[in-house]
């Protein structure tokens, strides 16, 4: 069998950048130009293999064997192989309930073969001994050496002052993707999406993937939206982030992007994030192009809770001088609210219009004092490298010509100097709920139920839970490596393994997975590139006689799976005790080099 050699078969980002200045040197744009996109794919690849060491919660070092849990729990974690123990601490002096966790987590390669599909999440109930399973999300994963690397998130249930234990489990081979149920949904392709939960829809301009509309799902679906024709560009209520250069000539915006530069896209059953990055437009792009000031953006919206975040941050590249610069600006057409109302640097609420001498606010919106309808932004993280005097104010404006409500935070501008790595980062959570007067829900008549899907203070007044909701966004949960308490353990009635995965099915299953391993990718002449270690199949579920394939592409220009998906059906008939076999596709997650095995990265002529 041949030997694949890598640096044969494509070429770097050094070699790319020497025949693209080779290009342009002959004026040979249109060369020059496809080798600024290739340039581009090659970093896209090399950005899934990222170098250096990443903070993490629990290292690929940090497990036990299932095979040392107590009896009960062995019983219950039945086809399971490893897990990781951590404890997931409250400091904000309040009780969380189904509050999201976030933790970077490293596992053995040889010890687990999909992350998506095996990992686990249970909750401790010390106080009964049993383990409960507890859906959770794996996100990002990317292959160190001998490590598989990702974001887990899982939803935990922690006292105030609190801990509570949380077992990771992984290393079972038959695993299904898991199936949770869940209020989110998604709609839509790339960026341009319909996002909702129990609490709102949230719309995504299909151009450059800003929020565009935001609908209610309490009693008479208020919608927030902003009309008109804008400054050319589909009209939206997020208008951050922007600038105007000291010559004050134009303002370059992300919202004048025909469609975006860069972008990622992680879709779950308990958290959507839509991230794009890169230069803002000028209005006449491309004659002014300047690679000044980098913009990154992140929306996360989560299921069943009344809020989502926004990460952004601006990058000079370059000395520069700047005017004027947004970064968190609002429009909303139609008056829909009475009230303005801001938050003050100690978490106090305020209604009315803020006094001008007021210059250190960490929250603003609006509120209904008909309808109880309310949106408010809370600036929680705002920060700055290579600059002083960071502006915390924004004006509540209720007419803005030629819309409605509007406000805009400044964090700098006039005439100021950025130099090259000078950053402004900001986290902001934008809160959609109802904003009761004293009594909160029980003043209006209204049950728990009626009002919100989700653990948030219905019963409490706006302020308060403005304020608390501040509160626990500024103290998010912590995790922590951990070993296990001592406790009575006790079994349960719901195991952990769904049917197929164990037992004779998860015994017929490795049968498919060898079989698998005998499909080839026709594309590749003389290497053995079969379809599970590149990482072309998702999952395999089994349903007495009949087996389902989950397959994925390595990117979209192969679109036509029956390419792949016919010769895996053709081999798995042929297979005893298998009647069906039905290929689905999948694009969610995309393909990434992560997915290689190392028998697949080894074929590939990649380091294993």
């Amino acid at each position: 069998m041949a030997e694949l050699r890598y640096e044969n078969c494509t070429d770097g980002v050094a070699e790319k950048l020497r025949l693209l200045a080779q290009a342009y040197g002959a004026g040979n744009h249109d060369v020059a130009m496809s080798l600024a996109e290739s340039i581009k794919d090659t970093l896209g690849f090399e950005r899934q293999t990222p170098r250096g060491d990443a903070a993490l919660t629990l290292p690929a070092g940090t497990f036990q064997a299932v095979a040392e849990l107590p009896v009960p729990w062995q019983q219950w974690a039945g086809g399971w192989a490893w897990c990781k123990t951590v404890a997931v601490s409250e400091s904000g002096a309040l009780d969380r309930e189904r509050e999201p966790a976030m933790l970077a987590a490293a596992f053995r390669a040889d010890q687990v073969d999909d992350l998506q599909r095996e990992v686990r999440v249970a909750r401790l109930a010390a106080g009964e001994g049993r383990l409960i399973e507890v859906p959770s999300q794996v996100c990002g994963v990317t292959r160190h050496g001998g490590e598989l690397r990702c974001r887990l998130v899982f939803f935990a249930d922690v006292p105030a002052h609190g801990q509570t234990h949380y077992l990771i489990f992984y290393g079972n081979p038959a695993a299904e993707l898991p199936d949770y149920p869940t209020d989110l949904k998604v709609e839509g392709s790339g960026y341009g999406l319909d996002i909702s939960n129990g609490h709102y829809v949230a719309r995504l301009s299909r151009q450059m993937g800003q929020l565009e509309r935001l609908t209610y799902k309490r009693e008479h679906g208020q919608e927030l939206f902003a009309g008109g024709p804008g400054h050319g560009e589909p009209p939206g209520i997020d208008w951050a982030h922007d600038y105007v250069p000291a010559d004050g000539i134009q303002k370059l915006r992300i919202t004048n992007w025909a469609s975006c530069p860069n972008y990622e896209v992680i879709r779950g059953p308990l958290c959507v994030e839509v991230r794009r990055w890169g230069f803002p437009h000028s209005p006449l792009h491309p004659v002014f192009t300047p690679s000044r000031l980098h913009v990154d953006i992140t929306y996360t919206f989560f299921a069943g809770l009344p809020y989502f975040l926004k990460h952004g941050r601006m990058d000079a590249v370059k000395d520069m001088e700047i005017s004027a610069l947004r970064d968190d600006e609002w429009v909303f057409s139609g008056f829909t609210f009475t009230d303005p109302l801001w938050v003050d640097r100690d978490g106090r609420v305020h209604e009315g219009v803020p006094d001008a001498s007021e210059r250190d606010m960490h929250g603003i919106g609006y509120f209904n004092r008909h309808s109880r309808d309310a949106f408010v932004a809370l600036w929680l993280d705002f920060e700055a490298d290579q600059f002083d005097g960071l502006q915390r104010w924004a004006n509540p404006m209720f007419y803005y010509r030629p819309h409605g409500h509007c406000w805009a935070r400044y964090p700098a501008g006039g005439k100021q100097q950025f130099k090259a790595g000078t950053s402004l980062r900001q986290r902001n959570a934008y809160l959609i709920s109802p904003y009761f007067e004293k009594g909160g829900a029980a003043a209006m008549g209204k049950s728990r139920g009626d009002v919100l899907r989700g653990p948030i203070y219905p019963d409490t007044d706006g302020p308060t839970m403005v304020a608390e909701t501040r509160q626990r966004l500024l103290n998010p949960l912590s995790a922590q490596a951990a070993t296990l308490p001592a406790v009575v353990a006790a079994g349960s009635s719901t195991p952990l393994a769904r049917p197929g995965e164990i037992g004779a099915a998860a015994t017929l299953k490795a049968a498919i997975w060898k079989a698998l391993r005998e499909v080839k990718d026709a594309q590749f002449y003389t290497v053995d590139a079969n379809v599970v270690d590149m990482g072309y199949v998702c999952d395999v579920r089994m349903q007495q006689d009949t087996v389902t394939v989950l397959v994925t592409m390595p990117h979209r220009g192969r679109p036509v799976y029956s390419f792949i998906g016919d010769p895996i059906r053709e081999r798995l008939l042929a297979l005893e005790g298998i009647r069906e076999v039905i290929i689905d596709v999948t694009w969610d997650p995309p393909w990434s080099v992560a997915r290689l095995t190392p028998p697949g990265r080894r074929t590939m002529g990649l380091d294993a």
